[in-house]
């Protein structure tokens, strides 16, 4: 009977940002469609039973560069709740139902990830946004993991960080059961799981916990693209063994 109330609740407060978006935003500055993402997001996670705890310190002010291991569909709606970015995400998210709504009216830039030209334009779009004072995210892993071991991180979108002379903080994401203090894997979303799976089984969890780590914010220091993704990617398993 939870999974069920929180899910009714969860919709209708779906339908509440898609009236936001359509109706609002229009008529919104930049600084308070920020705001209203974030209030939103902190809104869902209090809903679906998600206590959220931010360690160390989000980044005040762009441009900066956020880079996080991925783990669940639920990650872009717990880093909102944290500090307002806009995301680089693969391009089909757009044409899903409600969600593309959603990530459009929340900043998101998309990405054809099979195609190069298609990463030069992102990366220059990224660029661009980053010389304009944007605070932006991605996953580097290029897809989600379970986060017992990260995949390697991409290097590619760094170059935008590297040409706008902006810092990148690495961020660790984490969700465990609050009563135990151990990892829950039940919002994960792994290659072949079912995302209604994952969905109903996150929603059972009696007292879930995300957990968002803020590292130290970084500049480049000369590095190319390639050890400054190597570095960043220690720098996320530092995180989350620290944070373990």
């Amino acid at each position: 009977m939870q999974a069920v109330w929180r899910l009714l609740r969860a919709l209708a407060h779906i339908a509440v940002g898609m009236w936001t978006i359509l109706t609002l935003f229009p008529r919104l500055g930049q600084p308070a469609r920020e705001a209203r993402v974030q209030v939103w997001a902190l809104a869902m996670l209090k809903i679906v039973g998600i206590e959220l705890l931010v360690r160390g310190s989000p980044v005040a002010e762009g441009p900066a560069l956020l880079v996080a291991n991925h783990l669940s569909w639920l990650d872009i709606v717990v880093l909102h709740a944290s500090r307002y970015c806009r995301f680089v995400s693969k391009s089909d998210i757009k044409h899903w139902p409600l969600v593309g709504t959603l990530a459009g009216g929340a900043g998101t830039l998309y990405i054809e990830r099979e195609s190069r030209r298609d990463a030069h334009r992102v990366v220059h779009h990224m660029t661009r946004q980053l010389q304009l004072g944007d605070v932006l995210a991605v996953f580097p892993e290029g897809t989600t993991g379970d986060s017992t071991r990260l995949k390697p991180f991409h290097a590619n979108l760094l170059q935008a960080a590297i040409a706008a002379d902006a810092p990148v903080q690495p961020v660790a994401l984490r969700f465990v059961d609050a009563e135990t203090g151990q990892t829950c894997f039940a919002p994960r979303y792994i290659d072949d799981d079912s995302i209604f799976v994952s969905i109903w089984e996150t929603l059972n969890v009696r007292h879930l916990r995300a957990e968002v780590t803020f590292g130290e914010l970084q500049p480049c220091q000369g590095r190319d693209r390639r050890t400054w993704a190597a570095d960043l990617q220690r720098d996320v398993e530092r995180l989350l063994r620290e944070a373990s």
